[in-house]
């Protein structure tokens, strides 16, 4: 058995991320398939994870999307309730409701979103990296493969895996149009010629390419160098945060287990004190053997034993890795575990501090914000705007009339029939440009012009404020208030 100092002496490793070399070129990964608890966990989960996200744009209520994020037409659909441009203050608050709760997470779970939910993670690891085990076998084979000069068994195996690939990628494709503009709208471009829905087709293509080439040439980049979750971590994490992590004070000092090791002892010592002199030796390590399984398998080619780093996803497959390494050499588990460099240190991990607890306080007068903005929310929103260059006029009848152009905004999956009656004055009559009853379709708006006249007696002065109930039926939707000019007194 040799005894060995594995400890970093610096922190020289921090100066490039692992997957390019001193030169700038990429280093490839081949990952060894992990196997075990967690991994375990993980499929389980993408299992639930892929029924929601391509279940989700199949159901419908009352005939609308229960999700639909139309950027194009500034259309948004939650739980089948329509948003617009008229509601970025709900989305502004619920994007920074967003941020502190991923700032939140992220001091107290670390990186645990990215291994465990982030679509890029697990499209890549529990969908993609599986294709390429099948297919090119494990990481051994896959390094003896690419070194390979092309024959024919290496060309099938390219075809193969890359049109696998593209065809997820066009799948994975449709399913994100299908939350931006609809499945509807998805289906009529895949069924009906092309050249009626030019532009759809080619966002559909220009996708699947991006995805494609996401999933098969930059992989483990995106996590390391384009997303930027993955450089914020170093700025919200600190020593209380829980993340993967290798238990230093356990497994250092490092050293190999070398079987049939020959070892000249004197004839005089007996099998027992040779004994008792190997097991002395053994204590003076740690638990960790140095087997490097570690390393083999993460998909970002780092040293967990070296601490966080930039590109740990915290995927738990050294976890699983270790586990098992340390159940073969008869050891406890947990020698890489889910824990906070305080709570290797010191043996206790609190997930409350004052860090969280400020985090928290926020994040819960955020939502409270948010909720109360909501309630207020009305379903119609109507303005009326008095018609600019035109002054109050005296009817024979002895009214004032004013002209206003009218919006509606109808943000429900019905159309409406609506009138206007006068509740502050109480009289008061209007008069449509055109004739038409005021409608509006379901998650549509309606534009018109109309005059409002009111009993001269009514009016206080030149400058008048006035209130208009919107009605559909004998129910009261929404109140608007407006002015009203008068003559002068």
């Amino acid at each position: 058995m040799s005894t060995q100092q594995n400890t970093p002496t610096g922190e020289h490793f921090r100066d490039k991320i692992s997957t390019v070399d001193q030169s700038g070129k990429r280093i490839w990964i081949y990952p060894k398939k992990p196997i075990g608890k967690f991994t375990n966990y993980r499929t389980w989960l993408s299992y639930l994870y892929f029924l929601i996200l391509f279940g989700l744009p199949f159901i419908k209520l009352n005939g609308e999307p229960i999700f639909l994020f139309n950027i194009i037409e500034r259309d948004f659909i939650l739980f089948g309730m329509h948003f617009g441009p008229q509601d970025f203050y709900l989305f502004a608050i619920a994007m920074l409701i967003l941020l502190v709760f991923i700032i939140l997470f992220t001091v107290v779970f670390g990186r645990l979103f990215c291994g465990w939910i982030c679509p890029q993670t697990v499209f890549m690891e529990l969908v993609y990296r599986r294709i390429e085990y099948a297919i090119d076998g494990d990481y051994n084979a896959q390094k003896k493969l690419d070194a390979a000069p092309w024959t024919t068994d290496k060309i099938i195996k390219r075809i193969s895996k890359h049109t696998i690939f593209f065809g997820i990628a066009v799948l994975i494709s449709n399913i994100f149009l299908a939350y931006i503009i609809g499945i509807d709208k998805v289906l009529e471009i895949i069924n009906e010629p092309i050249s009626e829905h030019t532009g759809g087709f080619m966002a559909m293509i220009i996708f699947s390419f991006v995805f494609y080439i996401v999933f098969a040439r930059l992989r483990e980049q995106v996590c390391t160098t384009i997303c930027p979750y993955g450089r914020l971590q170093g700025v919200m994490l600190d020593n209380k945060s829980l993340v993967v992590a290798y238990d230093f004070v356990r497994g250092e000092p490092r050293g190999k287990i070398q079987k049939n090791r020959t070892v000249a002892q004197p004839a005089a010592i007996s099998a027992e004190v040779a004994e008792d002199y190997f097991a002395s030796v053994q204590n003076k390590l740690g638990d960790c053997i140095d087997c490097k399984l570690c390393i083999h398998v993460c998909p970002t080619g780092i040293d967990i034993r070296n601490g966080t780093q930039l590109e740990c996803v915290n995927c738990t497959a050294c976890m699983d890795a270790c586990d098992e390494v340390m159940e073969k050499v008869d050891r406890p588990k947990g020698l890489i575990r889910l824990d906070s460099i305080e709570g290797i240190e010191k043996g206790k991990h609190k997930i409350f501090n004052t860090r969280t607890i400020a985090y928290s306080a926020v994040l819960f007068v955020l939502i409270g914000v948010e909720a109360v903005l909501f309630s207020l929310r009305s379903d119609v929103e109507v303005l009326f705007l008095r018609t600019g260059g035109l002054l109050a006029q005296e009817q024979a009848d002895g009214t004032i009339s004013n002209l206003y152009n009218y919006q509606m905004i109808n943000k429900t999956a019905d159309s409406l029939n609506v009138q206007f009656k006068m509740l502050d004055p109480e009289v008061g009559t209007f008069e449509i440009i055109g004739g038409k009853k005021p409608a509006v379709g379901k998650n549509n708006k309606s534009e018109g012009a109309i005059f409002i006249k009111i009993p001269k007696d009514q009016l206080e002065g030149g400058k008048n404020n006035i209130v208009i109930g919107v009605y559909s039926g004998d129910k009261l939707i929404t109140k608007v208030k407006t002015t009203f000019f008068g003559p002068m007194k």
